[in-house]
């Protein structure tokens, strides 16, 4: 049996016994066709059976299309086929990735399963599965304070196990972006206490046996010194905090993931400006503290808000944020401004995720956007100053 009728018949045989639980497609064989950069496969029960739902995820939009079980292995392996080079697919027993050559020869790697409940949910509106589950207990959580020995989430850190499930959501939506068969580098600016840089190196390192090398940096000796005590009574010899600053930190020459949460007002630009210099395929920003352009911006038209120190406040804020993900579009990043945690917690509960699409040319399109904004609001933004030489030629006043 060739190894092409071998991943055939996995397929079929991993949909025929509901063994299924999610699929995700990615890097198409065609970058100039149709073909969505990412499907994604899960089994839904609708009122007339189980189903399969594919969810086509293109830059600006989400396509979805419900296919009858009976039909579900035959329109993956075609997708496989002829329109991608690589999937992850998960079952009870296994996590597999399936990587295809271009001349369509496929390698099978089973990893151990990270989907801890080994039966898919089967309901079209379903909540979300956590990464963690409550009952199960994990080491860094313990040893943090946010879980019992016994795996129970004590009452007062209900808030933060919800952020660092909800923060392994978004990473886990953007792995397949990552690179393969090589050490992922992933850099955490002002990681502070570092329950988020804890919880992704378990995610990567532990569950998804992933190779990772993580560096949370921080102003903060005495927390610096904390986080490097608990990273080694945990044996994560792969993860490293150093005491920095953000701006002048020139610790590698490329990374692959940079993380940055809550970096007071141009700090956060300072690290994204890294992250682009370093080549980073995903960049996660929760900004905080957008003061720079509070003090900038100015219209007469909208003087209405402008006037009102609160209402300036939150326009600075929105449009400082708009200002990053802009500037990363015209980079070629494809950029999503997230809800992080639940408004009534915090009001600074945006996340900016940003992916690198490939594209090496700049998007002379986007820049314009962003001139016409910058202008229209007498804008000088430190993003677009950190990285001077980066963007599309223009006629300066």
């Amino acid at each position: 049996m060739t190894q092409l009728e071998e991943w055939q018949r996995e397929i079929r045989a991993w949909v025929g016994s509901k063994q299924m639980l999610h699929a995700t497609l990615s890097q198409p064989r065609r970058k100039d066709g149709d073909t969505a950069p990412k499907t994604v496969i899960r089994p839904i029960q609708m009122k007339d059976g189980i189903y399969y739902q594919f969810e086509s995820h293109y830059a600006n939009k989400a396509l979805h299309r419900n296919v009858k079980e009976q039909e579900a292995a035959e329109e993956l392996i075609a997708l496989l086929a002829g329109e991608y080079r690589q999937a992850l697919v998960k079952t009870p027993d296994s996590d597999v990735q399936l990587l295809f050559s271009k001349k369509g020869k496929a390698a099978i790697r089973k990893l151990p399963p990270s989907t801890k409940n080994g039966t898919a949910v089967l309901q079209h509106n379903r909540q979300k599965r956590r990464v963690l589950e409550e009952g199960t207990p994990v080491p860094f959580l313990v040893e943090l304070g946010i879980m019992t020995p016994e795996g129970r989430v004590h009452a007062k850190k209900q808030d933060k196990f919800r952020q660092i499930n909800r923060f392994l959501e978004m990473v886990s939506d953007v792995l397949d972006d990552l690179p393969s068969g090589r050490e992922i580098r992933i850099v955490d600016f002002g990681c502070g206490k570092s329950y988020l840089t804890f919880a992704l190196y378990h995610l990567l390192a532990v569950e998804l046996d992933r190779p990772i090398s993580v560096i949370g940096l921080d102003l903060k000796a005495d927390v610096i010194a904390f986080c490097s005590e608990l990273a080694a009574k945990l044996g994560y010899d792969r993860l490293q905090f150093l005491v920095g600053d953000i701006a002048e930190y020139e610790g590698v020459a490329s990374a692959d993931m940079v993380v940055t949460l809550h970096a007071c007002d141009t700090a956060t630009d300072a690290a994204l400006a890294k992250a682009v210099g370093w080549g980073a395929s995903v960049i996660m920003s929760v900004p905080c503290c957008q003061h720079e352009l509070f003090k900038q911006v100015d219209n007469e038209v909208l003087a209405p808000i402008l006037s009102q120190g609160l209402l300036k406040e939150r326009f600075a804020a929105l449009a400082t944020d708009a200002v990053r993900g802009q500037l990363l579009e015209v980079l070629g990043y494809k950029v999503q401004m997230l809800e992080f945690v639940d408004p009534e917690h915090t009001p600074k509960n945006l996340l900016i995720r940003a992916v690198a699409s490939g594209k090496k040319e700049l998007s002379q399109r986007k820049w314009e956007q962003y001139e016409a904004f910058k202008s229209f609001l007498s804008l000088s933004p430190a993003l677009e100053r950190m990285i001077p030489n980066a963007w599309p030629a223009t006629e300066r006043e």
